[in-house]
């Protein structure tokens, strides 16, 4: 068994240690964010559509129905605030893919991958049009993704993937002028497919954006039934009830109204630092003047980029899953993690010693068996629901609300012709095989990245029977 990069090059727990010492539990990116309150909601109301949640997935679904229609009356419900849960607590990396990366969609859905690819594409086009069009302040930048090898066996396959015009191939010597790190083996920038976002900021202002539109918009009214009658679906909250003709269900990680598709998600938590600003010195150190998100290429990834006041956020490594897939409060704070995840920045960065991280926060992941949005249908068309998205669901999100908006609609369009749509991934066994069984592939995973990447006979099997993972 082989070291890795973050085993042989160790900080001082010195170093670890004061750069945590003042950090406050909190996602930074909701952090004053501000932005338009919603009242609560209470009596009865009727709306053409009603969405549930008011997180990526819920907020472009409504507003696009609204384009779509400017005459549709639009309800969306929201458990706590805007953005709160995933929304506002991932990386802000925007990125084009549908299918979790190229690997996992090629093996997956190799018949119409090339198509997918595409649609993902436009996707994020449409999304930066979206941001200039209705002036969204959320921090936008087109500055595609760096991967980067901290393994000699990792530096092939990023050669490999270097075959057009809008990719770059960096060696051990050419990737320090790009970003400077000694644990780097060689990277490849991917100029076209990524974008960063600020992921409160997006939540808010497209928030605001609906409600420039005319949609209504409830905070503090969680949904906590749905039944159907002829000609409508109800909706029970815990002081009245929207009934609806449409009803498309966004709840990611979060039970869903539809109980024949909870076991097709489980929430696993991931967690993220951020440091305060780099001053102009420190940024200098490390160069990253393209200022590309970065992952690197292991199973057990770290991700990272910078914001717009230059701080660093560094996330990733660690995803655990807690028994019976709860969701608690508590699990967002957890001292291992967060000890690990800084040694491993100072591993990276060993010339930013001194910096000082001033959030550490987790966020739930609503992960499938295909690491990839599933949808589906319920009630004669008229109940829409996504999810799975798998912590690539920042511009994935949009995509998916015009597939539920084609199938509430009763549309047949490319988007409903793909086997990607149309098929539904194999549910999570129930407890307690789902909790052994995804503690035994992260043992495997962990193993992989200790043995040059080569998949032991679990991950093999599980690569076989169409439930692998590369990240």
């Amino acid at each position: 068994m082989s070291a890795t990069a973050f085993e042989r090059f160790v900080p001082s727990p010195r170093v670890v240690g004061e750069s945590l010492r003042s950090t406050v539990l909190g996602s930074f990116w909701l952090d004053g964010v501000g932005g338009a309150k919603f009242p609560r909601f209470a009596g009865r109301a009727s709306a053409d559509l009603l969405v549930v949640g008011a997180g990526y997935t819920g907020l472009w679904t409504a507003l696009l129905a609204k384009q779509r229609d400017p005459d549709a009356r639009v309800v969306v419900l929201e458990a706590k605030s805007v953005g709160w849960a995933a929304s506002g607590r991932n990386g802000g990396f925007c990125e084009a893919t549908l299918t979790h990366g190229e690997t996992n969609g090629r093996a997956r859905f190799a018949a119409e991958y090339d198509q997918l690819e595409r649609l993902g594409r436009e996707n994020l086009d449409e999304i930066e049009r979206t941001v200039a069009d209705l002036g969204l302040r959320c921090d936008f930048e087109r500055t595609g993704s760096l991967a980067v090898a901290t393994e000699g066996y990792q530096v092939a396959e990023l050669r490999d993937a270097a075959n057009d015009a809008h990719t770059m191939f960096f060696d051990a010597a050419a990737v320090q002028s790009e970003l400077a790190s000694p644990t780097y083996r060689a990277a490849l920038w991917s100029k076209r497919d990524s974008a960063l976002v600020h992921p409160g900021k997006l939540a808010a202002e497209l928030a605001r954006a609906c409600a420039d539109a005319g949609i209504q918009i409830f905070e503090n009214s969680p949904a906590r039934s749905l039944t159907a009658a002829p000609g409508q679906i109800s909706v029970a909250t815990e002081r009245g009830s929207v009934s609806a003709t449409r009803v498309a269900l966004a709840t990611n990680a979060f039970p869903s109204l539809l109980k024949r598709f909870r076991l097709h998600t489980v929430p696993v938590y991931d967690y993220v630092l951020m440091t305060d600003p780099l001053t102009d010195a420190q940024l200098a150190s490390i160069g990253w003047q393209h200022r590309q998100g970065v992952a690197d290429s292991a199973n057990q990834f770290h991700y990272y980029r910078l914001s717009a006041d230059n701080r660093i956020l560094w996330g990733g490594y660690d995803a655990i899953y807690h028994y019976g897939g709860r969701i608690r409060q508590q699990y967002e704070d957890r001292p291992q993690t967060f000890a690990k995840l800084a040694a491993h920045f100072f591993t990276t960065f060993p010339q930013l010693e001194g910096v000082r991280f001033g959030h550490r926060w987790a966020g739930v992941i609503d992960t499938s068996t295909r690491f990839s949005a599933f949808f589906g249908r319920a009630h004669d068309g008229r109940v829409s629901h996504a999810a799975g998205f798998t912590g690539l669901g920042v511009a994935a999100t949009r995509f998916a609300a015009n597939v539920m908006l084609d199938h509430l609609a009763g549309l047949e369009t490319e988007r409903t012709a793909l086997e990607m749509v149309r098929s539904i991934p194999v549910p999570f066994p129930p407890e307690p095989a789902a909790f052994l069984g995804v503690q035994a592939t992260r043992w495997a995973l962990d193993r992989a990245d200790h043995h040059d990447g080569q998949r032991n006979l679990l991950l093999r099997t599980l690569d076989a029977v169409g439930l692998g993972f590369d990240s």
